[in-house]
C-alpha cells in the first residue's frame, strides 16, 4: 500500500466525496443523544464549549440548543458550511471558526472542550498532536473538562479487518483497505470510491493510541484528573469497549 500524503486531511475533496458515508443522517441525528451522554459523563451542563474538528455540527448544534455558548472549529470549509446550514435550520447561534487545531488558541475561554469521532492524531509529527492537547488545556478555564472520543488501539486490534466494502443509498461503493504500520502506531487507509462509473482514491494515515498512551499524553499536556471509558455511557475500557473515551480535567490551581 502506498503511504498517504502527510497533509491528507487538507484535501477538501476527501470530505466532499465521503460526506454521505462519514455523516449519514442517522449519525447526525445521533449527535443529540450523544450530547446528553457527554453532559452526564463530564458533569458539565452549562457554559462555553469548544467543539474541535466540529465537522457538520452534529454536536455543536445540539449543545447550542441546550443553551451552551458554542465555538465550533474546523479547517474544512465544506464541513463548516454544512454545520452553518444545520445551525440555521435549528435557529441557534454558533460561532464557527475556520482554523487548524494546531493553531487555535483562546486561553481560559471554555468550560468544556470536545474532540469526537477520531478527530485526533492526524499529524505525522507526534509533537504536533501533543500541541493540540496542550492548546486544549490552555483554552480551558480552571476546572474545565476535555472529552476525546476515538477508536482505541485495543478495540481496533480486536475488530480489525484489512478490507471492507459499503454501499450507500445512492449506489456509491466505498471500498477500504487498511494496514497497521510503524509497529501498530499508525493506520494507513486507502478509500476507493466508485460512483457513476468513476473511481476516486484517497489515502489517509493517522496515529492510533492505547488507553495508556492517551492517558500519558493528556497528563503531559497538564491535565490532572484523567479517566478512560469504553463508551459515552461511562463503561469500563476493557475487552467489551466499543470506543475509547478520555475525560480529562484541568485543575483549579493550574
Amino acid at each position: 500500500m502506498n503511504r498517504a500524503p502527510s497533509d491528507w486531511y487538507a484535501d477538501e475533496d476527501l470530505w466532499i466525496e465521503t460526506y454521505s458515508y462519514m455523516f449519514p443522517e442517522s449519525r447526525v441525528e445521533a449527535g443529540v443523544e450523544e450530547v446528553g451522554r457527554i453532559i452526564d459523563l463530564t458533569r458539565c451542563d452549562s457554559g462555553a464549549v469548544l467543539d474541535l474538528c466540529c465537522g457538520p455540527g452534529r454536536h455543536s448544534v445540539p449543545l447550542a440548543m441546550r443553551g451552551f455558548a458554542v465555538t465550533a472549529v474546523d479547517r474544512t470549509r465544506y464541513l463548516l458550511d454544512r454545520a452553518r446550514a444545520f445551525a440555521d435550520t435549528q435557529q441557534v447561534e454558533v460561532e464557527f471558526v475556520e482554523e487548524d487545531m494546531r493553531r487555535f488558541r483562546r486561553p481560559e475561554s471554555f468550560d468544556l472542550a470536545l474532540s469526537m469521532l477520531t478527530s485526533f492524531g492526524y499529524f505525522d509529527d507526534p509533537a504536533e498532536n501533543q500541541q493540540v492537547l496542550e492548546n486544549v488545556y490552555t483554552n480551558l478555564r480552571p476546572g474545565g473538562v476535555f472529552i476525546v472520543d476515538m477508536m482505541g488501539k485495543e478495540v481496533l486490534a480486536r475488530i480489525f479487518l484489512p478490507t471492507s466494502c459499503d454501499e450507500l443509498d445512492d449506489g456509491t461503493l466505498i471500498f477500504q483497505r487498511r494496514e497497521p504500520v510503524d509497529d501498530w502506531s499508525r493506520m494507513e487507509n486507502e478509500w476507493f470510491i466508485l460512483k457513476g462509473g468513476s473511481v476516486r482514491l484517497f489515502r489517509l494515515r493517522h496515529w492510533i493510541y492505547s488507553g495508556r498512551e492517551l492517558r500519558e499524553m493528556l497528563a503531559a499536556a497538564g491535565f490532572s484528573k484523567i479517566d478512560i471509558y469504553g463508551d459515552l455511557g461511562g463503561s469500563s475500557y476493557d475487552n467489551n469497549a466499543s470506543r475509547m473515551i478520555g475525560v480529562a480535567r484541568k485543575g483549579v490551581d493550574a
